[in-house]
């Protein structure tokens, strides 16, 4: 058994209308969940498949971390999916810094965010001090890298440059790949 403590205010999220999100989660990572209304607490004890199980943990963490209950899901959809965090508080010195930083990294109406997300194909969401990434590990790896970079205070257009270099070097080996396959 698991336990993960998510926030108050994503509580209702991962319950769902009438327990709708949370049955889904169960029935399809194959888990149990004992979700504490009052203090934030989830408990995880796996019902089924050990691997789909594994990933029960991670879904209940990312909608806590603010993603949909349908984007935290899919890390059920193929084993290698997974979901990471970026401590935005850790790179900040202080309240007014971690503001800043936060702003920097969802960009003017939201533009960075929306190209980390184009460029790499993962699911990226700021909430709270934390930027949450759903992907496969490749995906992952190059959105922390292009966050830690902005966190860093590289210009907006050399992380930019960065996130197209690497989309086009995806789309490279993934054209190889589908033009040979097997």
């Amino acid at each position: 058994m698991q336990h993960v403590k998510i926030p108050q205010d994503r509580i209702g999220v991962l319950i769902g209308e009438g327990g709708e999100t949370m049955r889904e989660i169960e029935s399809r990572a194959e888990v149990r969940l004992d979700i504490d209304s009052e203090n934030g607490s989830v408990s995880i004890d796996k019902t089924g498949d050990p691997i789909r199980g594994l990933k029960g943990p991670d879904i209940v963490r990312a909608i806590g971390r603010g993603f949909k209950p349908e984007t935290a899901l899919t890390l059920l959809d193929d084993e290698m999916m997974m979901f990471d965090l970026v401590d935005i508080d850790a790179a900040a010195r202080n309240k007014s810094d971690l503001k800043r930083k936060k702003g920097r990294l969802i960009g003017e109406n939201g533009r960075t965010r929306e190209l980390m997300e184009e460029l790499t194909g993962a699911s990226v969401v700021i909430y709270g001090s934390t930027l949450g990434v759903i992907g496969d590990p490749e995906q992952v790896e190059i959105v922390r890298e292009a966050a830690e970079m902005i966190l860093e205070g590289a210009p907006h257009g050399s992380v930019y440059s960065f996130l197209e270099r690497k989309h086009n070097e995806l789309k490279r080996r993934g054209m190889e790949y589908h033009q040979f396959p097997g």
